[in-house]
């Protein structure tokens, strides 16, 4: 039905037509199948009964779209005396986000899985909304459980798409829900895995995992894996949890295990690969890590269980291959990208040898900066010690010079620094230092050069370089479970509820 207007004689008349959409080379059009003149409310309904019906739909069973109202077929004024000073907007509610995420969570079967996970008892609220409204508060404005109780849910329309009331059971239920979710990881995961699979056509051939961490902001005393460690959020002096995560090639996450805060991040391999093969079956699948993240323990390992790998290796590796760097027969990847492969001496393996203009350009820079630094640091020691009046401490500048070095590790090495006693002044001392020219000869050679290591047989250099730089999906998944879902940090102080806090936010 299409509402057309005209004007005759002064005064404005409104028509109706039945028209049908079209596609043309100009894009949709209406074609008008009857025009049918001025139409009462009645006629109007009747005439919408018939077009639904031409259409091949039932009234019966046609289901309301999203902007659908109650009585499309109200008169609306076309006046309307409005009084400026009384005007004002009230009792306004979120919607479009929370929307979006409640049809992700019901398009996922989410629903149907935490209703089968948590039967209904005698709750006000069932538990499986709960669930929901958790999932659903971390995945719009990401804060606390009391936030979400006092602040965030009673602002939204989820209490009429629930159809709960707007305070959906005092903050302890939240908690309590927190609770009952941490042991139904596996199950998530599981189901996860199904629907994706029903959804997205995903194969798991070749996995991607990397390692991160996150802090808990107090003590900690009740989780035995809040330690101390390798902070990546640049807070060493908070405890802290290490988080493995596993996703597909295509960036979705599949799984992750929690570790003690102070776990090396090669010691956590095999347990992942454990813990994916007895959810998933064992199978050929190709892992993707990157260079801190595995040893050759971890290599055979996988090699025994007829697994393949992908991985980033040390630069101190490239030492070995300084004189292929120099020739020629690199392929062409992309404009400023080259890689050449070479067979490993037993021939089980194959290694690349990637070389970026893009990267050897940003990391000339930063030698160029760190060594600034450095000489900049030592001119200013040999100038302060050359006027100082009293006794230098020969022990206190070496540790000044250390921790100069320290601070600019990136060239430490281009430079030999010594601190001799000085012959023409007793008991003072004289700073001397030289540039190595085979460290930066070597720095020149290998800046933007990178090496690949794999079991893989037959592929191409740009397929293991488009298999690599797949790590990137991993990395964006850590930054938006981080950021933007603020994982990070943790108030909680037990381990169920830790764990729980970052199955809510996976589920986000």
């Amino acid at each position: 039905m299409k509402k057309l207007h005209r004007k005759k004689n002064g005064k404005g008349h409104t028509y109706w037509a039945l028209v049908e959409s079209l596609r043309t080379a100009k894009g949709p059009r209406h074609r008008v199948v009857a025009y049918l003149g001025e139409l009462g409310s009645q006629e109007r309904g009747g005439w919408v009964s018939l077009a639904n019906r031409l259409d091949g739909k039932c009234l019966s069973v046609v289901e309301p779209t999203l902007f659908d109202v109650q009585e499309p077929w109200d008169p609306v004024p076309s006046e309307a005396t409005v009084e400026i000073a009384g005007v004002g907007v009230t009792g306004t509610k979120d919607f479009g986000e929370v929307w979006l995420g409640l049809q992700w969570w019901r398009t996922l079967g989410l629903d149907a899985l935490f209703q089968r996970l948590f039967p209904p008892g005698r709750e006000e609220v069932p538990w499986d909304l709960l669930a929901c409204i958790l999932a659903l508060g971390r995945f719009c404005d990401p804060s606390s459980e009391l936030h979400i109780e006092d602040t965030w849910y009673p602002r939204t329309s989820l209490p009429e798409m629930l159809g709960v009331g707007a305070e959906p059971g005092y903050v302890q239920r939240l908690y309590r829900t927190l609770d009952m979710l941490g042991p139904q990881k596996a199950a998530v995961e599981k189901h996860r895995k199904e629907r994706w699979g029903e959804l997205f056509s995903l194969d798991y051939d070749r996995l991607l995992y990397d390692v991160t961490s996150t802090y808990f902001e107090g003590e900690a005393k009740k989780n035995p894996q809040a330690k101390h460690g390798h902070s990546r959020d640049k807070r060493s002096d908070c405890r802290q949890v290490c988080i493995g995560l596993v996703v597909t090639k295509e960036g979705l996450p599949l799984g992750y295990e929690v570790f003690d805060g102070n776990r090396n991040d090669v010691a956590t391999v095999e347990d992942i690969v454990d813990a994916l093969e007895a959810k998933y079956g064992r199978a050929g699948r190709i892992w993707v890590l990157d260079r801190g993240r595995v040893n050759e323990d971890n290599l055979a390992y996988l090699r025994e269980r007829g697994g393949h790998y992908l991985v980033g290796t040390p630069r101190s590796g490239l030492k070995r291959y300084e004189r292929e760097l120099t020739e020629s027969g690199w392929g062409s990847v992309y404009e400023d990208l080259e890689v050449k492969l070479c067979p490993s001496p037993q021939g089980s393996e194959t290694f690349g040898r990637c070389r970026s203009a893009d990267r050897a350009k940003k990391e000339k820079g930063m030698q160029e900066r760190f060594s600034k630094r450095i000489e900049d640091g030592l001119t200013k020691r040999y100038r302060r010690r050359s006027k100082a009046k009293q006794r230098p401490n020969r022990s206190l500048v070496e540790r000044q010079i250390g921790r100069l070095l320290q601070r600019n590790s990136r060239a430490a090495g281009k430079y030999d620094i010594h601190v001799t006693d000085d012959p023409h002044r007793k008991g003072h001392v004289v700073l001397e230092w030289t540039c190595r020219d085979d460290w930066s000869d070597w720095a020149a050679l290998s800046e933007g050069a990178y090496l690949l290591r794999t079991n893989l047989n037959g592929k191409t250099p740009e397929d293991l370089w488009h298999r690599y730089i797949q790590l990137a999906d991993a990395e964006a998944a850590f930054r938006t479970i981080k950021s933007e879902l603020v994982l990070r940090p943790i108030y909680h102080p037990t381990a169920e509820r830790v764990q729980a806090h970052i199955l809510v936010a996976f589920l986000a």
